[in-house]
């Protein structure tokens, strides 16, 4: 039998988010944050906000900011494992849930919340099912534009510092800048990589299932999939 609490639920909300499933290049990150009630003026006066509205350097000096103050949690899926899950469910979506379920498990592990709330990217029973037995008790909300809402923000600044470090440290693996995104110079960057390192490289640092790796495959002649 579960022991309840002696103690009422920490007044407060967690917000989580995601940084690079949009990049070809590098991880999947999944965040979250846990903000006590009072605290939302504190995060929006540091100005915490929208990671994609803030340049890489202060997204880094934020971040340290919020991981000194706040209960947080960091997933990371970096690419080959991003690779295999994905060749076994087919669905971005399932992906993330479990990242976003996986972030509020570990920061129930340390606060008692009832309440989450995360971006809108698809039906949130993937969410709700993936979650554990302590996140069966709270209530997740999904919202459009959630970056508004300071513990969302503060979600997305520790996702996007996430990415950047570690894109970065697979640039260091391969010898080779990997630059964010999924636009034509990320195809061009993918062509010199396979021509240096071998087809194989891009299950080691890129998401293979973008249409950028058949383009790539193309252009250097290596057609089929890897």
């Amino acid at each position: 039998m579960e022991q309840t609490s002696l103690f009422p639920p920490a007044a407060g909300h967690i917000g989580t988010d995601e940084s690079g499933k949009g990049d070809y290049f590098g991880p999947l990150v999944i965040a979250g944050v846990f903000v006590p009630e009072g605290q939302t003026s504190v995060l929006t006066d540091l100005g915490i906000k929208d990671s994609k509205k803030i340049g890489d350097r202060r997204v880094q000096e934020l971040a340290a900011l919020v991981k000194t103050g706040y209960i947080h949690s960091v997933v990371a899926i970096g690419p080959e494992r991003y690779n295999d899950l994905y060749g076994k469910l087919r669905n971005l979506n399932r992906i993330l849930a479990w990242g976003h379920a996986r972030v509020i498990e570990n920061i129930l592990e340390r606060v008692d919340c009832r309440l989450a709330i995360a971006d809108q990217f698809g039906d949130k029973s993937f969410i709700l099912d993936a979650l554990l037995r302590k996140g069966k008790r709270i209530e997740l909300v999904q919202k459009v534009r959630a970056e508004e809402d300071a513990a969302v923000a503060g979600a997305s600044v520790l996702a996007r510092a996430e990415f950047l470090q570690r894109l970065r440290g697979l640039s260091i693996d391969v010898d080779f800048e990997l630059p964010k995104g999924a636009s034509p110079l990320v195809e061009e960057a993918g062509v010199k990589l396979v021509g240096r390192l071998g087809r194989e490289a891009l299950g080691r640092v890129a998401k293979l299932h973008f249409k950028n790796t058949a383009r790539i495959l193309e252009s250097v002649g290596a057609g089929g999939s890897i």
